[in-house]
């Protein structure tokens, strides 16, 4: 194993241990989170030990706490019983790493993530921001109570350890076939139309991936097409705590390409959206980011037949946008010139690592 992550509590008594941070989710189900806990029991009296793991939803910055509201909502939450022994996992070979490494007087625990959960997201924060950023994230606690869960027991800070996961999802093994487009539009003082045709190879392309675009055009009206512009977005569908949905452009190209009337056109071009040309714009969705580490444009959101959106949290979603920038002729000028669009839907995710 090439790392271990260990958290351990103010007190000295508690120390969490995680072989990984990110469990995949392979749509049917979800890689169990196998963990131990360290005890110094000293000065534990009749307390218990307990491991939860919670998903919840962020959407405002913990200062904002202290005027008695909460932003902070649980999608799904469970606990166990460490000390006294209540639970007790079939150990794996992740726990049998972790028991030696943290040595004795440890104790395992395992989780099941539904796989009708949220993958993690993080919604970009402003520059200026503080705090945790809004968005979905996974945590796994062990603190020192006397009842499980008891909400009017406060579990003081010094007697709590924690390490925020995630759940992440890689591209299928197999991709589809790529989308296509294509639109006859006719125009106001042109007796014949300008058809455009786009298409991909594939649906699916991983982060930083170059996406070629075949383009066609046959421009049988007057018009001239004096350039090319296409855009990406991505589209975020807050489902859990509003039904927010927006829309924010990750990459705008333009083609200085010409068509001249009666004239035709045929070529690819690529473009590749990337968060590092992204850095400014708050609200942009980011895959789940773990602290102090850089990350890329939130993935695809693949969804698993007969699944209830409400628990999903964040959905996101993006297309790509190929605009005709058609200049009008004549005497109108441009009051006659229009544009001409079409869309092709995009799935971006990362590879799924080789074994």
């Amino acid at each position: 194993m090439a790392k271990v992550f260990k958290k351990t509590s103010g007190n000295g008594g508690l120390t969490l241990y995680l072989g990984k941070r990110d469990y995949v989710d392979n749509i049917s189900d979800v890689e169990k989170v196998d963990g131990v806990v360290k005890l110094d029991t000293a000065n534990f009296g009749d307390r218990k030990v307990f491991v939860q793991l919670a998903c919840a939803f962020r959407y405002g910055s913990d200062d904002l706490d202290v005027m008695g509201l909460c932003f902070r909502k649980d999608i799904w939450i469970h606990h166990v019983q460490i000390y006294p022994e209540s639970h007790k996992p079939t150990l794996s070979a992740m726990h049998d790493t972790l028991l030696k490494k943290a040595g004795d007087n440890s104790y395992p625990f395992t989780f099941e993530i539904p796989n009708n959960l949220p993958c993690s997201v993080s919604l970009q924060p402003a520059p200026d921001d503080k705090g945790k950023s809004c968005g979905v994230d996974f945590e796994v606690k062990t603190y020192l109570a006397n009842e499980k869960n008891n909400p009017d027991e406060k579990i003081e800070k010094k007697d709590t350890a924690r390490l925020v996961i995630r759940k992440i999802q890689y591209a299928p093994s197999q991709v589809g076939a790529g989308p296509k487009a294509e639109l006859c539009k006719s125009f106001m003082m042109s007796d014949k139309p300008v058809h455009v045709e786009a298409s991909m190879d594939k649906d699916l392309y991983f982060h930083g991936e170059e996406i070629p675009i075949k383009i066609k055009i046959n421009n049988e009206s007057n018009k001239t097409v004096k350039k090319i512009k296409m855009t990406v977005d991505q589209t975020t569908d807050i489902v859990l705590y509003s039904a927010d949905k927006y829309t924010k452009s990750v990459l705008t190209k333009e083609f200085g390409e010409t068509v001249e009337p009666n004239g035709t056109y045929e070529n690819t071009l690529s473009i590749t959206p990337l968060l590092s040309e992204n850095k400014e714009k708050r609200g942009l969705s980011l895959d789940g980011r773990l602290k102090d580490e850089d990350t890329n444009l939130a993935s695809t959101t693949m969804l698993r037949q007969g699944i209830e959106k409400e628990v999903l949290g964040i959905l996101v979603s993006y297309k790509i946008k190929i605009n005709l920038m058609i200049a009008g002729g004549g005497l109108l000028g441009g009051l006659t010139a229009s544009d001409v669009t079409v869309e092709l839907p995009l799935m971006l995710m990362h590879p799924k690592p080789e074994e």
